[in-house]
């Protein structure tokens, strides 16, 4: 299997590295899961800046995976997911529409995610939530395909 090479995005106009608790929770599980950390970022909820960010990260040699965390709900500078849709060249609608739902039943508010989560090269792109309890969640939902996605993007389709 292939190593897991992740970067994550915290999406906020106000989190700093010292309270990024939905960061933290988020390196925490792809550590536990062998994925090797190799960039945590936290990024406005600009639009173009985040789209920059994701686009480069997305580009460089070695990561191919970018969980972003905040920016998917209604909120008027929630932007991770026109971000991620900018940058994909293929969209992942199974990933989004298992974490909604799956977490729906045990957070209600999971239905107003706009998660979008696609693939740009031989990147994976997953927009989580913004609070710890979601991230938890939602990876919980994806664990048991993340290292075979991993594996197909890299282009080892073989069963």
């Amino acid at each position: 299997m292939p190593l897991i090479i992740a970067a994550i995005v915290t999406v906020s106009d106000t989190r700093h590295l010292a309270d990024d608790v939905s960061g933290d929770r988020l390196v925490e599980l792809l550590t536990d899961f062998g994925a090797v950390i190799a960039e945590r970022l936290i990024v406005t909820d600009d639009l173009k800046r985040l789209t920059d960010t994701l686009c480069s990260l997305a580009d460089r040699d070695g990561i191919n995976l970018i969980i972003s965390t905040g920016g998917t709900g209604f909120g008027p500078r929630d932007n991770a997911p026109e971000a991620t849709r900018a940058v994909i060249e293929r969209e992942a609608p199974g990933i989004a529409e298992a974490m909604r739902r799956e977490t729906a039943p045990k957070t209600p508010t999971a239905m107003l995610s706009r998660a979008v989560c696609g693939i740009r090269g031989n990147t994976l792109i997953i927009n989580f939530p913004g609070s710890p309890k979601g991230v938890a969640e939602c990876f919980d939902v994806i664990r048991p395909v993340l290292q075979h996605a991993i594996k197909l993007i890299s282009g080892d389709t073989t069963h």
